[in-house]
This record gives structure tokens, sequence and C-alpha cells, in this order.
């Protein structure tokens, strides 16, 4: 999609038009089981430190070892964003304090990461598809948390996430509106998902998101993407902590806002970190950015390079799943589904998979009909999961087949379904044990008819006037056959009947 093309959100300044810029960088936490530097657990949800080795306390002569299962996992991402795998990085010690940072520095990656540029591709509501280009993924350690809300006159510390391994995904300012950079964080989520190398579980906190932003004037971005400079975007400030794809497009939509006003009004944006209040849709100022220099960073002395051979990221790279991109491709293709259908299947790996049981020698359009309209209307208004579901992929495959072979109408099976969800019976028991299957005996069709039509001889003549009228003729003949006759024999008989009122 080309920048001309594409949908840009802009501001309408008291000075004229203003365009927002935005970048993303996602700490997504990995999935293991150890942390990055230390055998103790990386469960989530235990009680405050109960799971702190003597490494993430950061106790005298207590050296780091990595967890090389971490990172497999941050290869297999790399892998997954179609990113170049670097096959030497470095960890390096960015010092900084914090009160749950017992070592006074993150072990993290600066120079020299673990994961170079890759690039992600982004389907937009309307359609389009953006690309959002990945400049960098790098692991390093996470640090505790501070609870503020435990006593009026005291912070405590919570060291269970301190060595926790993240991936930092830090993707280029490739994102033009709030809307694109919610699709994004929402495609990467999708991503890892699959991969199986972060559970993507925002609201523990195990995924979430540094939002940059700034705004410039129209024309400006083109020119840093021609010349690679920044000196073209605005000055841009960093909303941290941000654990929501909602959260994300408010934050954005109000901090451009923000500094629209302030440039128009005299005043000057400054580069700096800031907070964004959920409850009030606003940021607030945190501290001023820092600068790499800032932090001293320099290579750990207490760890090796880091360096893969192609074998170890070979056996990784066999091992990746189908991703969303390819799975929807081929759901496009081999099932004829739609690409908004296909999009909202993919959208979870095991959704894709429940609905490929369901279609399989089925009717695929059908099938995506079933799972995505009264199969997902029911999880939802129970809160369920595909997981906790009463209903099986192979029980709704089933009962799909059942109105492909005209066994049952497709009113009655929206019945059958509900008694499936409350039971959990299988769908041709339900059939059989209720009487529920469908008349296709043309001749007890033709008698409901007739009786009909010798009910309603005014109905008949008004049907000459006004021929939609065969509605209701369809109607009254499935009320009188308990809706089992098949709707399309009915219509068809009806018009054989009364074809002569229609003009046919």
């Amino acid at each position: 999609m080309s920048e001309a093309s594409r949908k840009v959100a802009t501001i309408k300044g008291e000075t004229g038009d203003w365009e927002i810029v935005v970048g993303l960088e996602i700490h997504a936490q990995v999935l293991s089981k150890a942390k990055l530097f230390s055998g103790a657990s990386a469960e989530f949800g235990a009680e405050p430190n109960a799971h702190v080795s003597l490494v993430d306390a950061a106790m005298p002569g207590m050296l780091p070892v990595i967890n090389e299962f971490c990172v497999e996992q941050a290869v297999r991402t790399g892998l997954g964003l179609k990113a170049q795998i670097n096959k030497v990085s470095v960890f390096d010690r960015k010092n900084y304090f914090y009160p749950d940072l017992p070592q006074g520095y993150q072990i993290s990656q600066f120079k020299n990461p673990i994961v170079g540029e890759g690039e992600v591709l982004v389907d937009m509501p309307g359609g389009e598809t953006i690309t959002v280009r990945i400049e960098r993924l790098h692991l390093e350690q996470d640090a505790g948390k501070s609870l503020h809300d435990q006593d009026p006159n005291a912070t405590y510390v919570d060291l269970n996430r301190s060595g926790v391994a993240l991936m930092e995904i830090v993707s280029k300012p490739d994102m033009r509106s709030a809307e694109e950079a919610a699709a994004y964080l929402k495609k990467m989520r999708e991503i890892v998902r699959y991969l199986g190398t972060c559970d993507g579980n925002m609201d523990e906190g195990s995924m979430r998101a540094d939002v940059n932003v700034s705004v410039c004037r129209p024309g400006d971005y083109e020119k840093f993407r021609e010349t690679g400079s920044f000196k073209h975007l605005g000055t841009r400030c960093e909303i941290k902590n941000v654990n929501s794809m909602r959260f994300v497009a408010q934050a954005i939509e109000y901090e451009s806002r923000r500094q629209v006003e302030l440039i128009e009004s005299g005043g000057v944006v400054e580069q700096q970190t800031r907070l964004f209040d959920n409850k009030s849709g606003t940021t607030r100022a945190m501290r001023s950015k820092e600068e790499a220099h800032d932090y001293r960073y320099f290579p750990d002395p207490d760890l090796l390079p880091l360096e893969l051979d192609d074998g170890f990221v070979e056996r990784i790279a066999a091992s990746l799943p189908e991703l969303p991109d390819a799975k929807k491709a081929r759901f496009i293709s081999d099932y004829g589904l739609s690409a908004y259908d296909a999009g909202v299947l993919v959208s979870e790996r095991e959704t894709a998979e429940f609905y490929e049981r369901v279609a399989k020698g089925r009717d695929a359009k059908a099938a995506a009909n079933w799972v995505t309209g009264d199969f997902f209307a029911a999880l939802n208004r129970d809160g369920k999961t595909i997981a906790e579901s009463p209903v099986s992929a192979e029980a709704l495959g089933e009962l799909v087949g059942l109105i492909g072979d005209n066994t049952i109408s497709g009113r009655i099976a929206k019945d059958v379904f509900a008694i499936m969800y409350e039971t959990g019976d299988a769908p041709s028991k339900i059939v059989e044990e209720r009487g529920l299957r469908q008349v296709t005996d043309t001749g007890a069709i033709s008698a409901a008819i007739d009786e009909v039509i010798a009910s309603n001889p005014a109905k008949v003549e008004e049907l000459a006037k006004k021929p939609k009228l065969i509605g209701w003729f369809v109607g009254e003949v499935m009320k009188r056959t308990g809706g089992k006759a098949n709707p399309q024999a009915v219509n068809d008989l009806l018009k054989s009947k009364l074809g002569h009122l229609l003009g046919e």
C-alpha cells in the first residue's frame, strides 16, 4: 500500500493540519518456566517474593546463567517476524536506579541485539494492509514491582517478576494513526501466541507497550522516509506500559492533540516519558526522556557474547507453525472464504484449528458462518473460551453436515444447537429423540400448501397485486409442518401452484 493511498490520521489545528507518527516498543514476556538468568519460576500469580532466587535478589557473588530456552523463544519470534537473526549478540548492563531493581542495573542488549530488522503486515478494518517495519528484538530481564497500595506510609517491593525474560520488539515509526497502532499491537499478539513465545495476557502484564508519539506537518513524514532523518518529524514523547489495544489508541489520540495544542500555543514539546491514566484518558509527565548515554551501557562482564550456529537457527525454523498470514491465505484459497471471515478465524490459533475440524469434509462457508455466528455468540454470552465450550468441533461439524444433507433445516438447526449447548448431546441424537428430522416428502408438503391456500382465499387474491406476499405463504406452510418442511421444497411447490398469480 503506497503512502499516497494510505489513510493518515489528521488533526485540524488553528494553524493548519497536523499528522500523527507512532512507533511502538512491545515488551513481551517470554513463555518459559524459568527466568532469563536463573532457575526461579516465572509463573504468574504467586505470593509476593515466592519466586526469587539469590541471582534475582542480586546477592553478592551470584552470577547469571543464560536460559537456552529463552534464547530459542527469541529466535523463534524473530523468524516469525521475517527478521534477521544475528548469529552473535551481546548482553549489556543498562544502569539506572529503581527500588525494585536490586542489581542497580538491568541486563539487556543495546548495540548487538539477538534479532535485527524484519516486518509485519497488518490488516486494517477497511480492507487495507499496511507494512510496519521492525527495527530490532532484544532480550532483557524484567524488573520487580513496587506496590504502593499496601500501606499508606510505605512502598513494598515484590521481586517475583525480577529476572523474568522479556523480548522488547521495537518498531520503526511507521504507524500513522491510533487505529493502525492498535491493529499492529493486535497482530503482534496474534503472532507471538501462534508461535507460543508469549501468552499475550495483557491484563497480567505479560505483554505491554511503550508508545512513542509525535506530530508533524503533511509532507514531512514522506521526507523522513526518503532521507531517514528524524529532523523532519516532531519531538516524540514515550507513553510507558500501556496494557491494552484500546488504551494504546486512547493514549495516542490524547497525546497527539496535546502536542498540537502545545505547539500552536507557542510552547515546545519536550522529549519525555509519560504515563497514561485510563480513567481520565489523559497522559501526564513522568520524567525527562533519557538518552542511551544516560544509561551508561557496557557489555556485561559476567556474560560472554551469545553465538548461534546455523544448525540451531535452522532447527527452530523447521519447527515454526503456520502463521496467521499464511493460514489466512490458505483459508481464502482452499475454503473459498472472504478475506474478512478468514481474518476473523485465524486471529487465534485455537479458533483456526477449531474451525478446520468443523469444516472437514463439509460446506466450508456454512462452517465459518456457524463458528463466527451462533457458536461465538454463545461463548461470548457466557464468557467461555473455546476450551470451555460444551459443544465440540466434531459435534458442530456434525450439525453443519445435517443441514448440508437436508436432514434438518437451518431454522431447526438453531434450536438443535441451543439444546447441544445446554446438554452436550450430539445433534443426531437430539434430532431423532425429538422428531426434528426435516420433512422432504413432497406429498405431505403439497397437502399443507393446499390447506393454506384453501383457508386463505383473500390472501390468494391479494398475491396477484403483491408478489412479495409469497413469503407469508411460506411462513404459514412452515407453521403447519412444525418448521420441519424443507424450505426449498416449500418454495418450489408454492411457485408451481401459485406461479400464475406471480406472472411466472
